[in-house]
This record gives C-alpha cells, structure tokens and sequence, in this order.
C-alpha cells in the first residue's frame, strides 16, 4: 500500500470474470433480488409527462456539454435535483483547465486539494481511465492491471463465525500500480468524510459501507464505480421486514431516510477517443433515491425499492468488485480487496 494513506482497511478487488467461482448462497450474498422487468403501469407518472429516465441519461448529464445537452429537458432538471454532489461540479467546458498529471495523493490535504483529487486524479488514475477508452471498453485492459498475486479474504468482524461471505469469491487482488491501490482507499474514506454534508451517515464496516463495483460505462467505455452503502440494515418487522440471510445478524444499521442516499457514484475524467484531451472532469456524487424523486421512479426496481438498490450492470459492463474491508482486531485495521 502507498504510504501517503494510513493502512487502516483491507482492499480486495473481485473479479467479475464468466464463469469465475463464486458464492450465490442467498443467505450469504450481498442484498440484492432477481431482476425483474417493471411494467409500464407500475411507474410513478410525472404530472408533466416526461420521458422516462435511463441511467444512459444520467452518465449523460454528467459528462461532456454535448451529451448532457442531448437529455430531454424535464428529465435533466429532474436528475439534477437528486444529485448529492460530495465535490463542487463544473458543467462549463471554458471553466475547464487541462488536466494535470500528479503522481501521488498528497499526505496533507486541504479541502481545495480534496476536490482537485476527484475532478483531476493522479497520473495513475488517468492512465487506467484513458485505458478503458482506448481499448473500446475492454475489461480485460483492466483486468491486465492487476497484479496476479492471490489474497485470501481474512474473516471480517467475525464474519466467518455468522458464516457470512461478504465477497464473490474467497480471495481477491490489487492494482499492480499501488497508486491506484492508494486513490481507491481514498475514494472509501471521503466518502465517509463528506456523506454528512448530505446527509448521508456511513460507516466502513460489514454492514453497512465496505464495496463497490468498477464498470465501463455503456458507449462512452468512461470509467466508473458504483457505491453501495447501507448494504444490511438491521431487522424490523415494523420498518423493514426483510431476512437477508448470514450477513444481517448483528447489523446495527438502522433503516431511515439515510437509505435514499444509499448508491454514490464516481467517475473518473473522461478522455477522448480521438485526441489527447479531455472531455469532463472526474465525479464524486451521491444519487438520492427518495420516493418522490425521478431515479426512484425511473431507475429503481419496484422489486428492490424498499432497499433503493441501484444496480451496476446498467451502468455499464461491470468489470471487478472493490471492497475495503475491516480486518483488524480491537483496533480497526482495514485492507483493499478487489474480487
């Protein structure tokens, strides 16, 4: 691990590979449900009438001029207002400076500098993120950026002893680039730093924020993660009555209103596919799944709406999960794993 991060967490890639072994055990597996397809009549109309929203339209609007101009009207003010920006987004493409090649992720950060970190990565980061463009949105160029070296996934917060398997598989990899290890511990914790300003209180345990899953985005191949925090509220057959197997026993995470806030997104700068510049800046974004809003109308399952799952795959082709995962003791100890 690069030292300008403190190791507190274990980082585990999962790779999303067909065919790769993995655990499928309902009572073990993170929450999610069969999808179904939703029918017309099961959505919430708009008293406008407006289109319905795709996820397409989403990474649209926050992506370069052209795309987001490309989105139906109502649909993007609609979209705008669920957007919990954790770091200040600028849509003006003259505001836009070139993006510059840093090469580590400072020791000391200013809250400026914080913000330079998602809109304008370290070099590492954008050389993966032109990577997924110019390869066509080839999950194995990322898959390639790995170092082949096994890690067992240790028991997390006694896991084993509820035999919970919180990953796919039961062991995982890293980035052979260590400052790609060091940026995505980086993206865990800021986002447990500036949930609040949103109202949105996570902690990195078990139960409630510890994975993500990287995709490349459909047609644009931008690079991304979708975050899912909240992952195992706490049984309540009052507000949430739901079993949710292995993994559940002994949350104390409490279902409320914080579930809305539950799926962040990040995206790395976008560059383009013919030149060398780039198109839009990275994103640091929480998408807020409240009931009257549009992504919960549009873009939530009915089936999985009390649990306000976003899914990965409609972002795009999902191409490894990341977990930080608490594998300390009496002093939280936490490490990158990606399966």
């Amino acid at each position: 691990m690069s030292s300008s991060i403190p190791l507190k967490f274990a980082f585990l890639f999962s790779l999303s590979l067909a065919g790769a072994a993995s655990f499928t055990t309902t009572a073990a597996a993170p929450f999610r449900f069969s999808r179904k397809h939703r029918t017309k009549s099961s959505y919430s109309l708009s008293p406008s009438t407006r289109p319905k929203a795709t996820v397409s339209d989403l990474l649209s609007l926050l992506g370069p001029p052209q795309q987001a101009e490309s989105v139906n009207s109502q649909v993007a003010r609609d979209l705008w207002s669920c957007f919990r920006f954790l770091v200040p987004y600028n849509q003006t493409p003259t505001t836009r400076r070139s993006l510059s090649y840093k090469t580590s992720l400072p020791s000391r950060r200013s809250e400026k500098a914080v913000d330079e970190l998602i809109l304008s990565p370290p070099a590492p980061v954008l050389e993966l993120a032109r990577l997924a463009v110019d390869s066509g949105a080839d999950p194995g160029a990322i898959h390639r950026a790995l170092d082949p070296t096994i890690i067992p996934v240790p028991d997390v917060e006694g896991s084993n002893e509820d035999r919970c398997e919180l990953t796919r598989t039961p062991y995982g990899r890293q980035f052979i680039d260590e400052g790609l290890n060091s940026y995505l511990e980086f993206l865990f914790e800021m986002i447990v730093e500036r949930g609040p300003s949103v109202g949105l209180n996570v902690s990195l345990s078990r139960y409630d924020f510890f994975h993500g899953h990287l995709f490349l985005a459909k047609e644009s191949g931008r690079l991304g993660i979708l975050f899912h925090a909240k992952e195992y509220p706490a049984y309540d057959k009052e507000i949430f009555p739901c079993n949710m197997g292995y993994c559940q026993v002994g949350s104390n995470v409490a279902y409320d209103n914080s579930m809305n806030l539950r799926n962040i997104l990040w995206l790395a700068p976008l560059p383009s596919n013919s030149t060398k510049a780039w198109l839009a800046p990275g994103v640091l974004v929480v998408l807020d799944a409240s009931p009257e809003g549009i992504i919960y109308q549009d873009l939530i399952p009915e089936y999985v709406n009390i649990a306000r799952t976003l899914y990965e795959e409609d972002f795009g082709e999902v191409v490894v999960d990341v977990n930080y995962l608490n594998v300390g003791a009496e002093v939280p100890k936490f490490q990158l794993f990606i399966c």
